[in-house]
């Protein structure tokens, strides 16, 4: 390790891969009040954007995963028009680029936003429309992932609807929602579907609930990625002397290379972790899972990508070699097309992070992490 600790404006610099983003969480304030007032949605709890802001912070961090899903109420509330949705979108995209952010899938679901009379066509056709006005001249690839909601029951719905716009820039199906009592092999169907047609899975799992929910997502349902997967350290038994044990899950997730769309900053708020410090994605990290570090809900958890990174570069005294081998997990990881991530991995990420270094050496400090 260097002397020399990674700064937050030298994290922003370097190109980044967001793998676990939602839309409906990664509002930019102003937008919510001026969306409310457009589209007549009256129950916000503030109409100023700095209370909301502040509110949207405190009702996240209560410790529950249930809890922390309220807030969600509100910016789902003013995202139920085509021009909403593509504001919003259009918005997430400039903000991911503005972050230092070059590949992005962003989910949603659009069973949620069918209040103000829109199809679900409709909605995704919108978003898509929205990332393609925000990374327009910018340096960014935005992709959409459709979610359905765990606890209804339109999964298979929108695993067609995901594969139907599989051309258009969707490059993979999710649910989500509170796990515990919703467990995945609910939603076989869309999943066997899914799979039937070539298509990318990725299922929230390991997050509000254990191992077997991991495990359902990986052996019945064919889960290319877990969504957060935080709860697979249950299958890890650490040894006075710091050897760690797996167990043969765990050991499945491991061998198979199998990502980890890692949240930190989400899991520390919904009591998934008690801190950074503490998040098995240190451990993870050091057994060489395949992790992956993400934002989760930027707008509730407070959070950029680049803030994520920084956060653990403190926790763990993480330099450049972890940040890049963090950020080609998640390249590898992506969705695109192999000869997409590849161009990306070999024209920008690596080149990206070979300035960043000679920047450190033309300014004579140590490189951390080298």
């Amino acid at each position: 390790m260097g002397t020399m600790a990674v700064t937050l404006e030298e994290i922003r610099r370097v190109p980044k891969v967001l793998l676990h983003d939602h839309l409906d969480g990664g509002l930019r304030p102003a937008t919510i009040v001026e969306l409310a007032a457009e589209t007549g949605y009256a129950d916000l709890p503030a109409t100023d954007a700095g209370e909301l802001a502040a509110w949207m912070s405190r009702v996240a961090q209560r410790g529950s995963l249930e809890l922390y899903l309220e807030a969600f109420q509100h910016t789902v509330g003013v995202m139920q028009t085509r021009e909403a949705l593509i504001r919003v979108a259009a918005e997430c995209a400039e903000d991911l680029a503005a972050d230092g952010v070059t590949y992005a899938e962003v989910r949603f679901a659009p069973e949620l936003h069918l209040g103000g009379g829109l199809s679900l066509d409709q909605v995704v056709e919108a978003v898509l429309e929205g990332f393609r006005r925000g990374s327009s001249g910018r340096p960014i690839t935005v992709y959409a992932l459709l979610t359905a909601m765990r606890t209804a029951a339109r999964s298979l719905e929108i695993a067609e609807l995901a594969v139907r716009h599989r051309d258009a820039g969707v490059v993979g199906f999710d649910i989500a929602g509170a796990e515990a009592g919703s467990p995945p092999s609910r939603h076989l169907d869309a999943f066997q579907y899914v799979a039937r047609e070539n298509f990318h899975i990725t299922i929230h799992a390991g997050e509000g609930f254990g191992l077997p929910s991991i495990w359902e997502a990986l052996q019945w349902c064919g889960a290319d990625r877990l969504g957060h997967g935080v709860r697979i350290i249950d299958d890890i038994a650490v040894s006075h002397d710091g050897s760690a044990t797996l167990g043969r899950l765990a050991s499945y997730v491991r061998d198979q290379r199998i990502p980890l769309e890692m949240c930190p900053t989400s899991n520390v708020q919904t009591g998934a972790a008690a801190s950074i410090k503490e998040h098995p994605i240190g451990l993870l990290r050091d057994l060489a899972f395949r992790v992956t570090v993400n934002t989760d809900n930027r707008l509730m958890s407070g959070v950029s990508l680049s803030s994520e990174f920084h956060a653990l570069a403190e926790a763990f005294g993480y330099g450049w070699g972890d940040i890049e081998w963090l950020t080609l997990n998640a390249m590898k990881s992506a969705f695109a097309p192999f000869d997409e991530r590849l161009r990306l991995i070999n024209t920008v990420i690596k080149p990206g992070f070979a300035t960043a270094r000679a920047a450190r050496l033309g300014s004579a400090r140590p490189i951390a992490g080298a």
